[in-house]
This record gives C-alpha cells, structure tokens and sequence, in this order.
C-alpha cells in the first residue's frame, strides 16, 4: 500500500478501531460484575456423545456442586457435642454454609411417607436373616421388644412391626451413622465424630479468586475450639472446597504471571527507550490485546475458565513483540515517520503475526473446550494487540526516540555472536548437541491423567480420602449407567446388578452400592418381600398367642406397591435422585455408584457388568484419561504438518534462506525435549501444545533476523521480545497445576534456545565495521 492511500484510509482505521475497544471495554464491565469465571475442571474437557452418558455426568456434577461434608471430634462426647453446636452457630451467622436439618421428628414424619409400603422395602440382607432364623428365636425377639420399652427403634407401633423391620431396614440405609443428641455420629476408636452435611448457598464454580470457605471453617473451628475447651480436628470434603480452592490459586498466579509479566516487559522498555511514551504505548496494547481475548471468549464460550485467564497471561510475553519491534526500528531509523516506517515494517510483522496465529490455532483443533478456550483468548489477544500497534502507534507517537546506552549494547552485540560454522565442523556442532539430547529422548513418558489438569491442596485431599474411608462416599468418576425399555425392567436389571455386586462386598473389594432399587424395590421385588414378611408375622404372631394367650391378628395382605416418582420425591429419596435420569433416546437410565472402591477393584467392577444387558461400566478417569491421551498423539501429528506448512511459508517469502529461519526452532524443539526427559517430567498434551507454540513464537525471532539482515535494531527487538516471552513462560512454570507447569518448562526451556541459536544461522551480512548501528541517535 502506497504512503498516499495508508495516509488517507488510516485515520478512519484507528478511529473505527478506538470505537470497537470501547464497545469491548464496556462489555468487560459487565462481565466482570457478573463474575462468569469457571473453576469446574470438566469443563475444560469434551461432553460425551451418548445424551445419556452426558445427563449423567451433569446430574451427578450438580449433586455434588453444593455439598460440603464436615466431620468434628474433640476430646469425649460432651466435648465433640459442644463443639459441634458452637460450629453450627457460628455458620448461621451468614447463611454461606446452610446446615442440613437433623431433626429425629422430621425424619421420623418424612419416613411416614413410606411407611405403608414398609413389608416389600426390607433389605436382602434383612430377608436372607429372616430365613435362617427359627420361627421360635423370631418370636423370641419380638416378645423381648414388647417387654423392654426403649428398645424399639419408635418409627413403627409394636403391633405394626413387632421385628422392628421397617427401622432396621433404615439404619442399614444409614450405614455407621447414629442420631445422638440431637446429632449425626459416626463412631470411632478414639471417639465418636459429629457429621455435618452442609450446603454452600452460591455457585460452587463462579468464584472470586477469594477463600470464603476456607475462612469461614476455619472461624467456625476456632469458634467450636473455644467452645469445647480443648483442641477439635475437623476434616472437610466436598466439591465447593475443590472449586474454591482452585480459584484461590488461579487468581494468585494469574497475578504472578500477568502482572510479572507486566512488569519484566515495561522495565524492559524502559530500560531500552528510556522514555514514559514508548512505557505507555507499549502497556497500551498490551491492555487491549487482554480485553480482546477476554471479550472474544465471553461472547462464544459464555463465559471463561479460571485455566484459560492462567494461560492468558502468558499472551503479554508474546503480543509486546509488535510493539516493541517498532520502537526499536524507531531508533535505528530515527528520521523515518512512523507511518512509513510501519508500512516497511508490517510484512515482517504479518508474518510473525500469521505463524503466532497458526500455532494457536492448532490448539482449538481438538474438540476440547478448554483448549478451544485458550485458542480463542490468544488468537483474539494476539490480533488486538497487532491492531493497536498498526492503526494508532503512527497517532500516538508524536515525539523522536531517545538513545539508551542498555538497547545499544544489546543491539550492537549481534556483530560479536558469533555464527553457525560451516562443513564438518557444523555437524560435529550438531551431533554434540543432539547426543546428548537423544538420551534425553529414551528416558521421555508420556502421562495423560485428568490430575494433570487440577492440583487440589494435598491436606484438602487427605481429607476427602479419611471421610470417604469413614462414610463410604461414592465416587462420581465410576459408576454404572443402566438402560431399560420401562421403570420396572429398569429397577429389576439394578437388583441383577446388585447380585453380583454382593461378590465384591463379601470378598471384601467393596464396601457397598447405591442404587435407586435399594430405596424402591422393583414392583415383584416388593411383592415378594410383602409375601414373605406377611407370612412371617401371621406365624409368629401364632406363636406369640400361644406363650401369652393374646395377640394381634392376621396382616392384610398390602396390595399397594411404592413407586419411584413417589419414592423419589420424598425426602428419603433425596439423595438418590441424581442417580434417576428418567427417559432418554426411548429408555429409562438410571446410575448405580459404587462405596469403597479403590484401584484394585476397577478390574472386577467391570467385569460385573459382562452379560447384563443394558448396563455399561463407565470409568470416566479412563475415559478421559484415553481422550487426553487421543488428542496427544493427534497433536503430535499436526506438530510435523505444522513445521511442513510453516516450512512451505517460509520458503515462498525466504527461498533458499528458509532453512536459516527455521533450523533455530527445530534444534530448540529437540533439545527441550530432551531436556524434560532428564528432568522427568513426563510429556502431556500441554507439552505438545507448547511445542506448537514454540513454532509459533521461535519461528518469529528468525524472521526478523533473515528479513533485516545483521540490523541492530532488529536484534534488538527479538532480545527485549524473547526476554519477555521468556519470562511470562517461565513464571507459568511455576504453577501448581501440572499441565500448566509443563506447558511453562517447555517453553521456557525451547524460547531460551531458540533466542541464543537464532542469531548463530543469520545470513552472512554486511562486514562488522559498515554495519548500521544505534551510534550517533539524538538523545
């Protein structure tokens, strides 16, 4: 474009561009007010393509996304119990944490709901103890409950349940938990503990980067502390902490990374242009490509993930490049307008511009929203910060640049590094650095776990894992998902499942299931059972007549069955209404969770699905273990196509000096690789990822070099370039979250080689003493 018409079309230009950052600005007030930040780490990961693997996934993901568990133990009972109260009535104070009711009479009245069904919901284990126990021994029992008043469980009249089934069958629901005092218990060795089930009144994964929940437990400990007289261990479990938590550290590195980076990249603009106009002009575009990448990821994802603002930070490492590149052209060509010098500038700029864009890109190839995510941020970044620089730098840059003895030493050391040596002594060069490298690349593993993707605090997860050994918690990563043609052959198909099951829990693999069925047993199930049971009073009233001369008389026959909707819908189906997912494509689904699964079991749980028709075993840790896995070797794949295609583009612009541009990145990508091999850090999908980027960004540093051949100013800004990216990368490495960790070393180590290599496979130039330097710039 002609200096005539870029000066006719660019005031239009930058003034549409400033109208566009202000409509994107005000759309960034609004998002933030709404707090649409995402901590959930599966949303980083693809949906399922069965709607009825996918509803169950959801129904268990919103089961737990508001459920905190706590237990409490002080020194004796009277100690634990006055700790516990004073816990509760510290919660209370703001509503955050909603304690769950444990009134014995609202239980009891809920109960009652179901209590007309009572003869067909006894328990398998329940009826197996009926039928090995002597008429005589029955009534026996039931005599010792009419006589011994306290004895019975008080949910049911003797008369009505003189074996005081229908309370056995809900303490064995209940598993190891008692009501005492007024309190959910669970015994122990050294003391018995208080449960407390608590509900967080917000969005467990819009969260403010602030620990709400750590504070507030931990003011409620303090408060049941002083209460008791002597120190309360508490242990928390519960989705609510892991998303707090995970929020709590994103937001602390998103502050190390981007505000690090921030810094390290005007101290070196600073240091290099020694002025305020190229600080601000700079930090300027940085802050635009940031709301671009904000505003991009908001309008078509709905909202951003906590990971893609970590990732995001590190964009400030990469778009200063344009920026900074300008002004160092700027002092080596100080009389030359800003807007022609733009004009000579921008095809090295677009080229750079393209191959950071096509490196990101392939990030959003995967079908994974959280990389789709990062794609978009940076992509959108990246672009905006390229149009600040090329529609309102010439605008802004009013003044004449100003010597810096910092950028003309590094300028000037271009002549004095020294180049790659030609013939055999290359090769040797060559193989010296290679060798070493490809005992690097043995020692390389791969590991594609979802851990990768969410470090929670070690003493958080020490405790989930002491509450689930405790209580027996289920675990939403495996699970069996059942189909049937109708509710009834749904529930039957759980009770097959649960014969299997029984195996496992006798041999001592399992601790236990939860399935809809043991709330609600199949209509033929309950008919069965009323059968049995009727029988068994009839008779044992009998023998109670006999010994007493008085009795009540024969049972009714039922004749009325519990369905699932009613079950389900009372309170005691609370906590199984997750597992019910009604009709999906034509069927009924329904889930059923295993308690007490540990990795040895894995084997046999899914081997207890073999032959079942209608129920799968799903371990979705694997499934999404074998997806990370999956698009890894993908993204290997387009690594090679993505050095072809950069290859392709590199020589239609460079020819036979292509190689030149591109050996830099090539040798960075190998030596890093090897270098995490000795390191021992295994090779995830963000490693390949980073390993596209360094493409990317590496790829840059030699294109400025071959398109301004031995130029001060150009080396200039690839040094205050690399060191910035360098830097933002390298504080990524210091994440808590593998992946993230991973990403950041890679790129730490590739950038920094590539940076010292690029210089090496420069063109021979001009001779050293003709060469353009900064000497002689107005100050």
């Amino acid at each position: 474009m002609s200096d005539r018409k870029w000066t006719r079309l660019w005031p239009g230009a930058a003034l549409a561009w400033l109208l566009l950052v202000a409509m994107l600005g005000w759309q960034q007030v609004g998002f933030w007010r709404e707090g649409r930040l995402d901590s959930d780490v599966f949303a980083l990961l693809p949906g399922s393509a069965d709607p009825a693997l996918q509803a169950a996934t959801d129904a268990l993901a919103e089961a737990a996304s508001q459920q905190v568990v706590v237990l409490l133990r002080g020194g004796d009972w009277a100690a634990t119990r006055a700790a516990a109260q004073a816990f509760l009535t510290h919660l209370r104070e703001d509503g955050l944490l909603q304690p769950e009711s444990t009134d014995a009479a609202k239980a009891i009245a809920a109960l009652g709901v179901m209590a007309p069904y009572r003869r067909g919901l006894i328990t398998e284990a329940q009826l197996r103890r009926l039928q090995a126990t002597s008429p005589d021994t029955l009534a026996d029992e039931a005599l010792r409950r009419l006589y011994a008043p306290g004895a019975s469980s008080g949910l049911l009249p003797w008369a009505e349940d003189p074996l005081d089934l229908w309370g056995e069958a809900w303490q064995a629901r209940a598993g190891d938990i008692r009501r005492r005092d007024g309190l959910l218990s669970v015994p122990d060795s050294a003391g018995d503990w208080v449960l407390l089930r608590l509900r967080y009144s917000r969005p467990s994964f819009n969260l403010d980067g602030e620990p709400h929940l750590q504070r507030r437990l931990q003011a409620a400990l303090d408060a049941a502390t002083a209460a008791s007289g002597m120190p309360v261990r508490m242990l928390r479990a519960g989705v609510p902490l892991h998303a707090e938590a995970a929020a709590v550290r994103a937001h602390q590195e998103i502050s190390l990374i981007g505000l690090g980076s921030m810094a390290a990249v005007l101290l070196l603009v600073w240091l290099s242009f020694r002025s305020l106009r190229p600080l601000f002009m700079v930090a300027l575009s940085l802050l635009v490509g940031v709301l671009c990448g904000l505003a991009a990821t908001r309008l078509v994802f709905g909202q951003v993930h906590l990971l893609t603002l970590v990732f995001g930070a590190t964009l400030i490492g990469v778009a200063e490049d344009y920026g900074i590149h300008y002004f160092a052209s700027r002092q080596g060509q100080p009389g030359v307008p800003p807007r022609t010098l733009l004009r000579q500038l921008a095809p090295a700029l677009l080229l750079a511009l393209a191959t950071s864009l096509l490196a990101y890109l392939a990030l959003g190839i995967a079908p994974m929203p959280g990389l789709r995510q990062m794609a978009l941020f940076s992509v959108a970044g990246l672009t905006g910060a390229f149009a600040t620089v090329l529609l309102w730098f010439p605008w802004l840059d009013a003044g004449r640049p100003r010597q810096s003895p910092f950028a003309r030493a590094i300028a000037e050391s271009l002549h004095r590094w020294p180049r790659w040596p030609a013939g055999r002594r290359g090769w040797m060069l060559l193989a010296l650095l290679l060798l070493p490298a490809a005992g690097g690349w043995l020692q390389l593993r791969s590991e594609d776990g979802l851990r990768a993707l969410q470090a929670s605090p070690p003493d958080l997860l020490a405790d989930e894992r002491e509450i689930s050994q405790r209580l027996g918690l289920p675990s939403p990563a495996q699970f069996y998902l059942l189909r049937a043609a109708d509710p009834q052959t749904l529930l039957q198909l759980e009770e097959a499942l649960a014969g299997r099951l029984q195996a496992g829990v006798d041999e001592g693999h399992l601790r236990g299931w939860r399935a809809v069925s043991q709330l609600v047993p199949s209509i033929a199930r309950q008919q069965r059972n009323e059968r049995i049971v009727r029988e068994l009073e009839t008779a044992l009233f009998e023998r109670i007549r006999q010994r007493i001369g008085q009795a009540p008389g024969a049972p009714a026959p039922q004749g009325f069955w519990l369905l699932p909707e009613v079950a389900l819908a009372a309170a005691p189906g609370e906590a199984l209404r997750s597992q019910w997912l009604g009709r999906h494509d034509g069927a009924w689904v329904s889930l059923v969770l295993l308690e007490g699964l540990g990795q040895e079991g894995l084997a046999r749980a899914a081997a207890a699905a073999d032959g079942l028709e209608g129920v799968r075993w799903v371990d979705r840790s694997a499934d999404f273990s074998a997806v990370l896995s999956r698009y890894r070797v993908l993204m290997q794949w387009l690594l090679l196509v993505g050095y072809a295609a950069v290859a392709l583009s590199l020589w239609l612009r460079f020819r036979r000096k292509a190689w030149r541009v591109l050996a830099p990145t090539v040798l960075a990508a190998a030596i890093s690789l090897g270098l995490l091999g000795w390191f021992g850090v295994p090779l995830q999908l963000f490693g390949v990822l980073a390993q596209l980027l360094l493409l990317g960004v590496g790829v840059d540093y030699g294109i400025f070099l071959v398109e301004h051949e031995d130029d001060p100013p150009a080396w200039l800004a690839v040094c205050l370039g690399a060191a910035s990216t360098w830097l933002a990368f390298g504080l990524l490495a210091l994440s808590a979250t593998p992946a993230l960790h991973g990403f950041g070393l890679t790129l730490l180590l590739g950038i920094g080689l590539v940076w010292l290599l690029s210089p090496c496979f420069r063109p021979a130039g001009l001779r050293t003493d003709t060469a353009p330097t900064l000497k002689g710039m107005p100050s």
